[in-house]
This record gives structure tokens, sequence and C-alpha cells, in this order.
């Protein structure tokens, strides 16, 4: 096959260079300018009065913030599946049907055309700067893997069909760069994950894959597929010599970075992280993996940032990026050019530079734990997970933590892990890695150190090993496997969690 990538290295000049000059708050303002204008004929637009909006402060006093479950409930429930001039013009062609990671809801998230061509210009930005900081890349000299979901799509109306959002980023892959792209045509369609996999595994060694994205938590059992068809071999480089670059996202990567970092010895793959949610494409990483991920500022999404200790509040501070702090932790709202208006995406972040804005992805709005008062986020329970799976030599596959309410009124409550492993470990390194997660929260976290005190507001946190393939059987009955579907990491309500406890653990739980 041709070789494209001296083709992508030309554009990738332009596109860096136009980078490098941008004032992405001007492209912001450009951009939020630009969906007001476009959205002119729909019913959002007439009822909130947008034709009067001049700037980013009239737009913020006209558009409260919304839940996706506001949109659904005032606008597209109606008429559903047909969404037609109701918060963007025209037919939405595409829903993706979201994996609800916050809520175990599905949700079914527009996608407009000018959606699809915005997440294929992230797509192409990724490359970019996979090309600007390795320029010895032969990126597009063989095939670029995505492990996504089922390019088959479900009609439900007239000129609208419905699926996972990976699999809809697969079957709209343009014209030149399908030669490619892998897998395509019916490999590409099968719904089945397990035997999509299957087949995948087999066909992927057979193919010279410079390019592998998708999300960990299924990258990493499809790794052992591969290493059950190469007995002997536990590499990357064993299976896919010629690979450049891991793209990943949908998870933090915290809990896997080390067994990623045993898989790609002896190669010369990188990593590069992207964070991409079914609402829209946010942020990639344009530079070395702890410098955060580059926020896109001109590609069809106007951003805003809501301090999380004022979420809860009737009128919170609503920053965007002209007023953007560093080192403060917002509740993320996106505005999209899939008429998503002033959203609370549920996903929270922190900038860690703001010439060029980037940010690292800090947990979800529903994804902390504070039922005894401890106020932990997502990122600091990813960090000690980490840490715990450092401390006694283990790789973690999977994992969530909900609270354990007591049962008697002597008792105190406490937090349990369900963790899945690798490899089977001992009781000793059970209990070393609960104490480690542990001793790590009470040092991230001023607040579980206090109620940790003496054993005092809350217990030591207990840990559940869930047997091999455990997460993956649930995820499969719960029909939520693979693709954009996700283990929800925090289950802060302790009658739900402790249904999951039930249905993870079944006789499988040590």
């Amino acid at each position: 096959m041709l070789d494209g990538t001296p083709l992508l290295r030309l554009y990738a000049r332009w596109r860096l260079d136009q980078l490098a000059r941008q004032d992405t708050v001007v492209e912001q303002e450009n951009v939020l300018r630009g969906l007001l204008s476009r959205a002119a004929s729909t019913r959002f637009h007439r009822d909130h009065g947008l034709a009067k909006v001049r700037a980013v402060a009239d737009y913020q006093a006209a558009v409260p913030l919304r839940r996706y479950e506001d949109f659904w409930k005032d606008y597209w429930s109606g008429s559903y599946p047909v969404l037609e001039d109701l918060t963007w013009p025209g037919r939405i062609p595409r829903i993706a049907n979201s994996s609800g990671t916050s809520s175990g809801a599905s949700k079914h998230i527009p996608v407009s055309r000018e959606m699809a061509a915005a997440n294929r210009r992230a797509a192409i930005d990724l490359l970019v700067h996979h090309v600007g900081n390795r320029p010895q890349s032969r990126v597009l000299a063989g095939r670029n893997f995505m492990l996504g979901g089922s390019t088959a799509l479900e009609r439900l109306a007239p000129g609208v069909a419905a699926g996972d959002l990976s699999g809809m980023a697969a079957a709209d892959v343009p014209w030149w760069a399908k030669p490619y792209f892998f897998p395509s045509g019916e490999l590409a369609a099968i719904a089945d994950w397990d035997e999509k996999t299957r087949q995948l595994a087999g066909k992927s060694l057979e193919t010279n894959i410079r390019s592998l994205s998708g999300t960990p938590s299924w990258l990493l059992p499809f790794f052992d597929r591969l290493r059950a068809l190469r007995p002997g071999s536990s590499r990357l480089v064993d299976w896919y010599p010629d690979l450049e670059m891991i793209a990943h996202g949908g998870v933090s990567f915290a809990p896997y970075r080390a067994r990623f970092v045993d898989l790609m010895e002896g190669g010369h793959a990188e990593t590069r992280e992207v964070y991409s949610a079914s609402e829209g494409f946010v942020a990639l990483a344009d530079a070395e993996p702890d410098d955060g991920l580059r926020l896109l500022a001109d590609n069809g999404l106007f951003f805003e940032f809501v301090p999380l200790e004022e979420l809860p509040s009737t009128r919170p501070a609503r920053h965007w990026l002209r007023t953007v702090e560093i080192g403060t932790n917002y509740a993320l709202v996106l505005t999209t050019c899939a008429g998503l208006w002033s959203c609370i995406l549920g996903d929270t972040v922190r900038f860690v530079n703001l010439r060029p804005p980037r940010l690292v992805v800090t947990g979800r709005t529903a994804y902390g734990l504070s039922a005894f008062g401890e106020h932990l986020i997502g990122e600091e329970i990813d960090k000690a997970i980490a840490a715990a799976a450092i401390a006694v030599k283990a790789e973690v596959a999977d994992f969530t933590v909900g609270p354990v309410y007591p049962v008697a009124p002597d008792r105190i409550g406490h937090h349990l892990y369900l963790v899945e492993f690798s490899r089977p470990i001992g009781t000793i390194d059970v209990a070393h890695f609960a104490q480690t997660i542990d001793r790590e929260l009470a040092k991230l976290n001023r607040d579980y150190a206090e109620h940790r005190r003496g054993d005092m507001g809350m217990g030591p946190p207990e840990l559940r090993s869930v047997a091999a393939g455990g997460f993956a059987r649930w995820m499969k009955a719960r029909g939520k496997l693979g693709g954009q579907n996700k283990v929800p990491r925090v289950i802060a309500d302790p009658a739900a969690f402790m249904r999951v406890v039930a249905e993870v653990m079944g006789d499988g739980g040590a």
C-alpha cells in the first residue's frame, strides 16, 4: 500500500503552525458565535431569545446550565427518534447510545453531521501531533487499528440510525483513509464482542498495525487473546513490530500505566491519551504524557467550567477560557455542534497550562465518595489504586468501589473495593493492597485522613478479589460488553453498589 505519511507530514506542518499562532480565547468566541448563527432556526434558539446574544456573558445570562436529562425531557423525548429543528437545525441523522457511566442508564446522544466532521478532524489532529513529536514516523505505511464497537447501525426512523459511537467513527472513516484503517467491512460490523475480538486477534496478527486505539480496560483482555495465539510472546513488539502509537481514553490510565509500560518494552510505540466523550471530542495529548491534554478550541465545541464546589448552587460561577485558572477542579460544561447548550457533561477537569490550554481529567461529578464526609474524587482513588498495584507488584484489570454502611449502631462504615487482577494474588498481598490504598488516600486527601484517624469516622477499606473475567461477564449480562462501555469506577449509592457486588461476585469472589 502507498505510504500516506509524507502527505500527512505536509498537512501537519501547516496545522501545527496554525495551532502555534492560535489565540484560543478568540477561537472560543468564534465557535460560540458560529453555533448561535447555525442554530437560528431551532426551537431552542427561539425559546431563549438567542438572536439578542452578542457576547459570552449574554449567552450565559440567556441559557441556564442543564443536564442531559433536562434536554431529554424538555426537547427530545416527545419526538424521539426524530430530532428535527429542536436544539440543532435539520434532522439529527445519528444517535449515539452512551454507556451511561454515571447513572447506569443508557443515554441517546444526538450526533449531527457537523459533530461527525468535528470528530474526524480531532482524529486527524491526533495523528498531526504524533508525527509532530516523531518526525521519522511512518504511521500511514500500515493500518491504524480501532478496537471499538460495531459499525452496524439500527435504523430508527427515515434518515435516523443509532449505535455505538466508536462504531460510528469507524463507519465514517473518509474514503482517503479507508486503506489505512483496520478493521473494515464485515469484521467491523460484528456486534458480538467476544466473537469480534476473537476474529480481530487473528486477523490483526496478519496485518501491519501501525497504531492502536481503544479503552485500556478492553485493550488488555484483547492482548490476552493475542498472547494465546502466540504462545511465548508477551510484548506488543512481538505481535505488532511496527506499532508506533497507542491512543487510549475512556478511563483513567493511572491503574493501567505500569502494565502498558511492561507490554511496550522492546518496541518503539508511544501512548497518546484522548478525551473523547459521546457528547464531543474535548481534548488530546499534544506533547508528553504528563503535560496534560490540549483543549480543542476550534472544533465546534464551546467550553464552560464551573468550580466543582459551586455546582450544587442555584447561580454558580461560569468560567470559560478567558477566566479559568490553573489548579481549580471544574465541572465541564459543553455547548456543541449537535445541539447541547451549556450541558453539564459529568466530568471534572483541572487545568495544568493555559497557553495553550491543557487539562487533566480528575473524575466525574458523580464519581466521588463522601458517604462519611471523606470527599474523595476519582483522581485520588485512581492514584491510590495505581500505588497499591505497584506496592504488591500486581496488575489491575478493572475495579469499582462503593460505600458499605454499618448494619449495627456500634459499627462504622467503610469502603469496599472490588478488584479484578490480571493474575491471582495471595491473601497477604490482598491485605497489603488495601492498606496501601488507605495510606495513599490519607496522603492525598485531608478529609479522608481525618475520618480514618483512630478508626473513628470510617473503618479501613475492604478489598475483595473478583474472579478472572468477572467484570466482563457482568458487563455482558447487562448488554454493555466492549466498545465504549466502561465499568463504573465509583458507585456512591450504597444500595445500588451492594446489588453490583452481588452480581459481580456471584460464587467467584475471594
